[in-house]
């Protein structure tokens, strides 16, 4: 696996005219895995995207070593394609993810144009997506949400094995998350 480190230091999230969080500094090092709570609009997500280089933040910095695939609410699947053909326009771009499907219990579903999965059954082919990624450092934003409890419990297997792997996970959930030597960090202060 490629190497990877988050450090971030004295970082500000700000959405509008609202402070979401502020002096937040930590870091991550392989192996390392990091779950953020905190109520709605605490900046969760926000904190995800910043990682991700996807957003910036009001003050602060963060050094990355490594590259971040991002799970989130939106899979970047086209709904009107199947499945397989969805994946594989990814797999062309990312590298493989053939040896997840039948592990995510997506094997059977190829053929299903991604607009008629469940929401789990989603969620699982974007985990498939983040797998064929090959990226150290995964950012999971919700990523239990619409999961029944086995796939629960294989996502938290999977995140696991990619840290005992070497890579790194930041984890911003409402839901608990049930890791061996999971860190936690509680957003809170200046939501509305």
């Amino acid at each position: 696996m490629q190497e990877c480190h988050i450090a971030v230091d004295d970082l500000a999230c700000r959405r509008g005219d609202q402070l979401l969080f502020s002096d937040l500094s930590l870091v991550l090092s392989p192996g390392e895995a990091l779950h953020v709570s905190g109520p709605n609009g605490i900046g969760k997500s926000s904190l995800i995207r910043i990682l991700g280089g996807l957003l910036r933040p009001v003050a602060g910095t963060v050094k990355r070593k490594g590259a971040a695939g991002l799970l989130d609410e939106h899979p970047a699947l086209d709904p009107a394609i199947p499945l397989g053909s969805a994946l594989a326009f990814w797999q062309r771009i990312d590298g493989g993810c053939d040896n997840a499907l039948a592990r995510l219990g997506l094997s059977g579903l190829l053929d299903v144009p991604v607009g008629y999965l469940s929401t789990g059954q989603k969620k699982r082919a974007a985990l498939a997506r983040l797998f064929g990624q090959n990226a150290p450092i995964w950012l999971l934003d919700e990523p239990l949400n619409g999961l029944d409890s086995d796939a629960v419990a294989l996502t938290e297997s999977l995140t696991a094995e990619h840290c005992r792997a070497g890579g790194i996970c930041i984890i911003a959930s409402h839901q608990p998350f049930t890791m061996a030597g999971l860190r936690h960090l509680e957003l809170a202060g200046f939501a509305p």
